[in-house]
């Protein structure tokens, strides 16, 4: 049996998209996907890279965020808006709370050994500080070398969304998340989940925050207990293989951009990358039309673009969707 979400009319009136990923539930789920080794088509290059820079004591987490299962909960901060707010967080738990959670976790391993270092974490002030460390390197080691392709991904995937509820209402959006593992039978959304919980939760009139995943590509993760309402995640609905080929090289194509000037400053791909930037998710066809040209110009220009590192372009089915990068807009930034 699933996991069950049961909605109400209010529920349905407060569910909201996030703006966009959450950092420190990213790494959560970036931590236990580097331990499971699955989908190693989609991640098998970012592990690789990633567990070869991880410094040895961010290996520490493993044991807190195993790759399913319960987080401990002083490392579960979903709701912080970056990963400085997240990383203080922890180092400012109160030591009783740190207790108090590792006893609750412990109860929750399911026979899983826990690791003797950390019954010291609610007695000692530098333990904890050096698990806070560990936080966030890992962020910098796992997710910020990604971030800017992450960034477009979530961009994209928003774009679709708003198109999802524009033409279907919420119904369609709720029933397009992750037909695989997210189903709407409404008013009831049912989840089946790594861990494999089942249940039924009642959302009470509080909705639901959809927050996109990079890393959760398969199972959701939810919290029905978080305040000011509960979350659940999707994957982001485009797909794009080459993601975690290589760490992001923003500081090169900066630096290569003053060369490339007399490609871009012709006025049609100008107009094209200004199109791109102020709508990101634009197909090849809305590319066109908007920019005054005719498809085929318009992917020419997309790939010139593409190429310099200006814009970036991934695929949903049969669609090919437009979204500036970091480069791009800056360069239209100095610009401007």
């Amino acid at each position: 049996m699933p996991l069950r979400l049961h909605f109400t009319a209010a529920d349905l009136a407060r569910t909201r998209l996030a703006e966009g990923l959450r950092p420190m539930l990213e790494l959560d789920i970036a931590v236990r996907l580097l331990q499971d080794g699955a989908h190693a088509v989609r991640f098998g290059a970012w592990r690789r890279h990633s567990l070869r820079r991880l410094a040895p004591g961010v290996r520490r987490l493993f044991d807190l965020i195993p790759p399913t299962g319960w987080t401990v909960g002083f490392l579960d901060h979903a709701g912080a808006a970056g990963i400085d707010e997240a990383v203080q967080r922890v180092r400012a738990t109160p030591a009783a709370r740190v207790t108090a959670d590792m006893e609750r976790w412990a109860g929750r391993a399911r026979g899983r050994a826990v690791p003797a270092w950390t019954r010291a974490l609610g007695g000692d002030g530098r333990l904890l500080g050096e698990l806070a460390d560990a936080v966030a390197l890992a962020h910098r080691e796992v997710i910020a070398p990604y971030q800017e392709q992450m960034d477009v991904l979530v961009r994209t995937d928003q774009v679709l969304r708003s198109r999802q509820v524009a033409h279907g209402g919420l119904d369609l959006l709720l029933s397009g998340l992750n037909p695989r593992c997210i189903r709407w039978d409404s008013p009831v959304l049912e989840l089946t989940t790594a861990s494999g919980f089942t249940g039924d939760i009642h959302l009470a009139g509080r909705g639901l925050l959809l927050i996109p995943s990079v890393f959760g590509a398969v199972y959701p993760a939810s919290d029905e207990t978080a305040e000011p309402q509960p979350w659940l995640t999707y994957p982001v609905g485009v797909r794009d293989t080459d993601l975690f080929l290589a760490p992001v090289e923003t500081a090169r194509v900066l630096s290569t951009v003053p060369d490339s000037l007399t490609a871009l400053l012709g006025h049609t791909r100008a107009v094209v990358l200004w199109t791109i930037a102020e709508h990101p998710g634009c197909t090849t066809g809305e590319l066109a039309r908007r920019a005054g040209i005719s498809p085929a110009s318009a992917s020419q220009h997309a790939t010139v673009l593409r190429t310099a590192g200006l814009s970036r372009t991934v695929r949903h089915r049969n669609t090919a969707l437009h979204t500036a990068t970091y480069a791009g807009t800056h360069l239209l930034g100095t610009a401007g």
